[in-house]
């Protein structure tokens, strides 16, 4: 009798079973766009076959051909073998919901910025004068896009210290017919920028030097540069609190991504009582600044 062909269904959670059995798990490497390893194994499966990945139930009785099959475990065979992130193979990540490319020159985009941007949580600090907006480490340019989407009004300044990186978010900034409104500035922190904004975000280097040592093969994939912030992760921070209130606008906000951070930021800074954002991750994550504090 024919045997029964493997199903798109099955052939996922078998290759999730073989990134269980490899080890990895979201400690080692997972959430750098999934956080279990059937959603990574239903990413990779579909990407591969030409798939539409949000549409799972509607293929997940379609048969895989052999041929297909072979493919596909080629994908997992380097996934598992380099513990390069997903996003690197499929050189595309999300961020609430829209698609930027990615590659080994910058990280993969997860800043809870774009949560805040999303659900409109910065706003009240903005107003019909809000105008100009920079991105700084914008990385592959995600964040930059996203503002500039959620606020059809203003123009964007993306900076960031790397050439790659920059190249990287030139893509991203055509893919999504932003050139108009967003322009790309490489710029050791803020040496290069024009100044006079009105809201800065930033998710920068924040990452201690334990911390880094510590990191996942997944995550060390990543540049260093785009991570790293020194003994205690603020590094950047500081040098970037000694000249930012001189680049924002009279009534302008700093929204700011420290991670894990919180602890080292308020020993490093104790005369400043930000406000924090709940985010996804919680409320130590992401904070706001205003003008006058940073002055």
């Amino acid at each position: 009798m024919p045997s029964t062909p493997v199903t798109v269904l099955q052939l996922i959670e078998q290759m999730a079973q073989r990134l269980e059995a490899a080890g990895l798990s979201f400690s080692d490497g997972f959430g750098q766009g999934t956080t279990n390893a059937f959603d990574e194994a239903a990413w990779l499966v579909l990407w591969r076959l030409g798939l539409p990945l949000d549409a799972l139930d509607s293929v997940e009785n379609q048969p895989v051909a052999p041929a297909s099959q072979a493919q596909v475990a080629i994908v997992f065979d380097e996934r598992i073998s380099t513990r390069k992130p997903a996003a690197y193979l499929t050189h595309e990540a999300w961020l609430m919901g829209v698609p930027f490319y990615v590659d080994e020159r910058v990280i993969i985009p997860r800043s809870f910025i774009a949560e805040l941007l999303d659900d409109a949580s910065i706003d009240p600090w903005l107003s019909d004068k809000t105008q100009r907006v920079l991105d700084l480490c914008t990385g592959n340019g995600s964040l930059a896009v996203l503002a500039a989407m959620t606020y059809p009004e203003v123009v964007v300044d993306a900076a960031d210290i790397s050439p790659d990186a920059l190249a990287v978010a030139r893509i991203n900034v055509d893919r999504h017919q932003l050139a108009g409104r967003i322009t790309l500035i490489e710029s050791n922190g803020l040496a290069a920028c024009p100044g006079g904004y009105d809201l800065i975000l930033c998710n920068p280097p924040y990452v201690n030097a334990d911390s880094m040592a510590a990191l996942p093969a997944e995550f060390r994939a990543e540049p260093v540069l785009a991570l790293a912030g020194g003994a205690d992760g603020m590094d950047f921070i500081r040098d970037l609190f000694l000249t930012v209130a001189a680049q924002m606008n009279e009534n302008a906000v700093l929204v700011l991504e420290i991670g894990h951070e919180r602890a080292h930021f308020e020993h490093a800074f104790p005369h400043l009582a930000p406000l924090w954002f709940a985010t996804y991750a919680g409320s130590d994550q992401v904070l706001l600044l205003t003008r006058e504090q940073l002055a």
